[in-house]
């Protein structure tokens, strides 16, 4: 049997192995023909050479990673186990990766692949759809870019919008005015924000309209231009709704549509506008795609067993 050690140079070896081992728990879960012991500040690996090779590339991988963030959870050493190596190697040394330093300075950064294509579709067209299941990072790597391009004076303001449609839920029944109904509804949007932008800023540039976050409803009849355009939760729009968001495109315009067409809540019969829109416009020129999958989840790591499990049963019916 092989032996190989690894030695952990300028890491303190607890918070590297985790809570409780947690970290190296679920290394191990991902090496199960190796044996693998935790001495002091190193890792001791016995088994087969290629296991073994294979084990000390993901470990250095980790290891960097925890040397250039100073942190690592469960999430991200899953994401380095179950990613293709070298692609996640040169994602993580590409300057391109980084978006924006957010609140505290905390590096706001394409974390996947799929990301990495977001961002540079989002530099290069002025329309980009950006479709994937639930926590792949849609949502947060738009708005992400929204901010830049604000702070970067590239665009005068960011609009943000939702069509109200309810997940199983009706708002008529919501207490409050209509701001006061839709604002829960628009939460993850205010999350996201809050995640770049300080608190007293963000409250001075939702007060003047710089950042505007509205129901689509509210974007008829309206010509969007100098602006970053969201629109959120796509799958929710009809035909009529989609094609007028689209056509409110004005002059300097950025426009982003996110979607998962696995979590359409409008009614049974009716067409999605947003997948209508990705059929109809798939071949014209200027507009970009890109297609996430559970391999883009940035929530926990047990959300890409969920896609996975609901994505069976989905094709035994």
């Amino acid at each position: 049997m092989n032996e190989l050690e690894i030695i952990l140079s300028d890491i303190n070896p607890q918070e590297f192995f985790g809570n409780q081992n947690s970290n190296l728990e679920l290394l191990k879960s991902y090496f199960p023909k190796l044996k693998i012991v935790a001495r002091g500040n190193k890792i001791i690996a016995f088994g087969q050479k290629e296991s073994l090779k294979e084990f000390k590339k993901r470990v250095e991988m980790i290891a960097n990673k925890f040397t250039n963030d100073n942190y690592i959870n469960v999430e991200e050493i899953d994401r380095v186990l179950t990613s293709n190596g070298d692609e996640y190697l040169k994602l993580n040394n590409n300057k391109e990766s980084f978006i924006l330093h957010g609140v505290n300075g905390k590096i706001i950064k394409a974390k996947t692949v799929n990301h990495l294509k977001l961002v540079n579709l989002l530099i290069k067209y002025d329309m980009v759809f950006a479709i994937g299941p639930a926590g792949t990072g849609k949502t947060y790597t738009g708005i992400a870019m929204a901010v830049k391009a604000l702070k970067e004076n590239k665009v005068k303001r960011i609009i943000l919008t939702r069509p109200a449609v309810e997940s199983g839920e009706n708002l008529g029944f919501l207490p409050g005015d209509l701001k006061e109904k839709l604002d829960p509804y628009m939460q993850p949007l205010y999350d996201a924000l809050r995640d770049m932008i300080s608190p007293e800023k963000l409250k001075s540039y939702l007060e003047n309209e710089t950042i505007q976050i509205a129901p689509l409803a509210f974007m008829r009849g309206r010509t969007l231009d100098d602006a970053f355009v969201l629109l959120d939760e796509a799958q929710n729009t009809s035909h009529s709704q989609m094609k007028m968001f689209l056509t409110r495109m004005g002059q300097n315009a950025k426009f982003m549509i996110t979607g998962d067409p696995g979590q359409i809540d409008l009614p049974r019969r009716a067409t999605s506008g947003l997948k209508e829109a990705l059929i109809i416009l798939k071949k014209t020129p200027g507009i970009g795609i890109v297609l996430l999958d559970k391999n883009d989840v940035i929530r926990h790591r047990i959300v890409k067993k969920i896609i996975d499990a609901y994505k069976n049963i989905e094709h035994q019916n």
